[in-house]
């Protein structure tokens, strides 16, 4: 084979090849936006339930709470004048719906007489509902209290105090202290 011919083979091998260029597709911008949407979607479904099982985790772990008291509270009650001492908080009403419980630590000073505490719930509508908390123990013992329990309250979104009494009829002796610590609500 000579070069001439080497060279005309070689431009029609060349000029046969670029005349069958690529035709380019022409693509439907409605295609396009279908496609970008489904996929933000889907993203945000993603996100979505991921987010909420990272947050029951998290919540299944730890508990949500506020705090009410930072310090222990002492009930020192004499009944020698008196039929009954109250601790009371004011809530300023205080939206509790979104709790389910009310947590605190109890413990008396008397080792040999029996107290009972009675927990009152007061709502700006005046609405109460009570639980009595029976044989406070000498050592520290923590109260998990269901707010379901304190059937004389229908809406807890506005309430307005929470009182702890001991009350002479719920008490043996005449004197003694009753300490509250670690109060705190938990969803």
């Amino acid at each position: 084979m000579e070069k001439k011919d080497i060279y005309e083979h070689l431009a029609k091998i060349y000029l046969d090849a670029s005349s069958k260029k690529k035709k380019k597709r022409i693509r439907d911008p409605r295609v396009i936006r279908n496609f970008v949407l489904m996929a933000v979607s889907a993203l945000l479904v993603t996100s979505f339930f991921t987010f909420n099982l990272i947050r029951n985790k998290i919540n299944s772990r730890f508990e949500v709470a506020l705090y009410l008291q930072n310090e222990a509270v002492k009930i020192n009650f004499n009944f020698d004048p008196a039929k009954k001492e109250v601790y009371d908080i004011k809530l300023n009403e205080l939206n509790l719906s979104r709790f389910k419980t009310l947590s605190f630590m109890a413990r008396k000073t008397v080792y040999t007489e029996n107290i009972n505490l009675k927990v009152e719930f007061t709502t700006r509508f005046h609405e109460k509902s009570e639980i009595y908390v029976k044989n406070i123990p000498c050592n520290w013992q923590e109260y998990k209290l269901p707010l379901s329990d304190f059937k004389g309250i229908m809406n807890w979104s506005d309430m307005s105090g929470l009182s702890f009494t001991v009350e002479e009829w719920n008490a043996q002796g005449k004197k003694g202290v009753v300490y509250i610590d670690n109060l705190k609500f938990i969803r």
